[in-house]
C-alpha cells in the first residue's frame, strides 16, 4: 500500500497482508490453507517490523506493486521503504476482507487504516489493497500488490 507523498515517505509502501499478534484478520483467515495463511502473516508482520530477510524470502524476484496513482514500485525499493528506520508503523485490522484461493495462487486482501509515524511525523490513512500470492517452489510468495487510498470521509 501507498502512504501520501506528505508523510515523506516516497512513492511506494505497504502491501498489506495482516499478521498474528501484529494485526487482526477476520475469522475466516482460519479457512486459507495453513501455509498460505502463516506466508500471509508472516508477510504483514515482517513489513510492520521492517524485517528485510523475512521480506525478502515472503516476495517473489519479480513482486510488483502498484499505487492508486498509477506508480511500480518493484521488490528491492519496496522492502527499502519497510526498513527505513523512520517509519514506525502501528498494527493493523483488516475490514471488508477478501479472500479468493485456487491450486495455485489465491488473492487476498481488503481496507485497512494505516497509522503510523514517519520521521516522528504521524499519518493516518485508510487504504484498500489486494496482494496476489502464488505457490512455486514449494512456498507461497507474494507476487504482486495493489493499494488505492481511500479519500477522508466528511
Amino acid at each position: 500500500m501507498r502512504l501520501p507523498m506528505t508523510t515523506g515517505v516516497g512513492s511506494a509502501l505497504l502491501a498489506v497482508s495482516m499478521a498474528v499478534g501484529m494485526a487482526a484478520w477476520p475469522a475466516s483467515a482460519a479457512e486459507l490453507p495453513k501455509a498460505l495463511a502463516h506466508a500471509a502473516e508472516a508477510y504483514e508482520r515482517a513489513q510492520i517490523e521492517g524485517d528485510a530477510a523475512a521480506l525478502e524470502r515472503l516476495m517473489a524476484p519479480d513482486f510488483v506493486l502498484v499505487g492508486g496513482d498509477g506508480s511500480r514500485t518493484g521488490k528491492t525499493a519496496h522492502i527499502a521503504e519497510f526498513t527505513d528506520p523512520k517509519l514506525d508503523l502501528q498494527p493493523v485490522v483488516v475490514r471488508e476482507a477478501v479472500e479468493q484461493v485456487w491450486p495455485d495462487g489465491a488473492a487476498l486482501g481488503g481496507t485497512v487504516d494505516l497509522v503510523g509515524a514517519y520521521d516522528g511525523k504521524p499519518f493516518r490513512q485508510t487504504l484498500r489493497y489486494i496482494d496476489v500470492w502464488r505457490w512455486r517452489d514449494g512456498r507461497w510468495q507474494v507476487v504482486y500488490g495493489q493499494a488505492t487510498r481511500v479519500p477522508p470521509q466528511p
